[in-house]
């Protein structure tokens, strides 16, 4: 069995920088860490974490609230979550919230009850989960979402600047009536694509009305009713910005039935790029999230809680990224 020791020498540095890498303290550089859990990975070194837990009456395990397993942006979450856990000592337990506010209730009830060592999550928005967290001492990292009315470690992704930065690109292809279709009100990540997309409008100058936004679910079902309802007006936009890529499906299920074609008819960009992307035909722009990263700082935050490193709040907004693909081209 490989020792501290062992992944100090494989990673080429102190046994003192492999333990405050392994326990997510923010004063290694992040270039070693990243050597350090390499190694450890390399090297199948566990830490005995539930033994160092007994003290605290705890166990070596995190529990994941999110908000949907099927899409693919909290499944690569999840990944950078348990990369990093995994490399700790650290077990993960994935819930799945499904966006409603008494699920989620009832998985933080279990988590607390089970005296999991850190709680990550997706929040719903729904005040009582943040009051119920509050209540306990075991910490806590909001995940893609703040928790609300609640100071808490954060890690968000800069979604109104990645909507509005998109609705430029669909302006900049000569699209001049662009809709949105985004998620439930209330729902932060919902709220500031709608936002972002308004500035986008406004800052090209363009008419803004709520003719061309529709609401729904962050699933494909409701996206799908929302496109048909925007696409069957007479007054139709030639181009639509969808808030993540399950909703995507929807739309492009939509527009299949109307007889639109993406990059010819009507321009599309979704959030959150996905493997079958570039498989449609024609190739399906993206906000591109950096989901994985999203769950490797989460992680790294939460750990650093544990070991009681960090006693003040910490939010950490990542940057998304515009890849351009054939479905918000114009072809000639």
């Amino acid at each position: 069995m490989a020792t501290i020791s062992d992944v100090a020498t494989r990673a080429g540095v102190s046994t003192a920088t492999v333990s405050r890498a392994l326990n997510g303290k923010s004063s290694v550089d992040p270039a070693l860490a990243a050597r350090v859990l390499a190694a450890a990975a390399e090297l199948g070194y566990r830490p005995n974490g539930p033994a160092r837990n007994l003290r605290k009456q705890e166990t070596a395990v995190l529990a994941l609230i999110i908000a949907d397993v099927e899409n693919p942006f909290f499944t690569a979450i999840a990944r950078g979550v348990e990369d990093v856990a995994h490399a700790a000592g650290y077990s993960v337990v994935l819930c799945n919230s499904d966006d409603e506010p008494a699920k989620e209730r009832e998985y933080i009830d279990v988590a607390l009850q089970e005296r999991v060592a850190g709680v990550l999550l997706s929040p719903t928005g729904h005040s009582e989960s943040a009051e119920l967290l509050n209540q306990h001492t075991t910490p806590v990292v909001a995940v893609d979402r703040p928790l609300p009315h609640s100071p808490s470690d954060t890690v968000l992704v800069d979604s109104r600047m990645a909507a509005s930065e998109a609705v430029q690109h669909l302006v900049d292809q000569g699209y001049r009536r662009i809709g949105c279709i985004t998620g439930p009100s209330g729902v932060r990540t919902a709220d500031d694509r709608l936002a972002g997309y308004r500035d986008g409008v406004r800052a090209a100058g363009l008419p803004l009305t709520d003719v061309l936004v529709r609401r729904s679910e962050f699933k494909a079902a409701g996206a799908k009713q929302a496109a048909h309802s925007l696409l069957i007006r007479p007054d139709r936009p030639d181009a639509v910005l969808v808030a993540n890529n399950m909703m995507a499906v929807g739309v492009l299920e939509t527009c299949a039935e109307l007889g639109l074609r993406p990059g010819r008819d009507i321009g599309v960009v979704a959030f959150d790029d996905a493997p079958w992307a570039t498989l449609l035909d024609p190739p399906l722009t993206v906000v591109a999230q950096p989901a994985y990263d999203v769950g490797a700082e989460a992680a790294q935050l939460l750990l650093g809680r544990i070991s009681g490193e960090r006693t003040e709040a910490t939010t950490r907004t990542l940057s998304a990224h515009l890849v351009a693909r054939a479905s918000s081209t114009r072809e000639n």
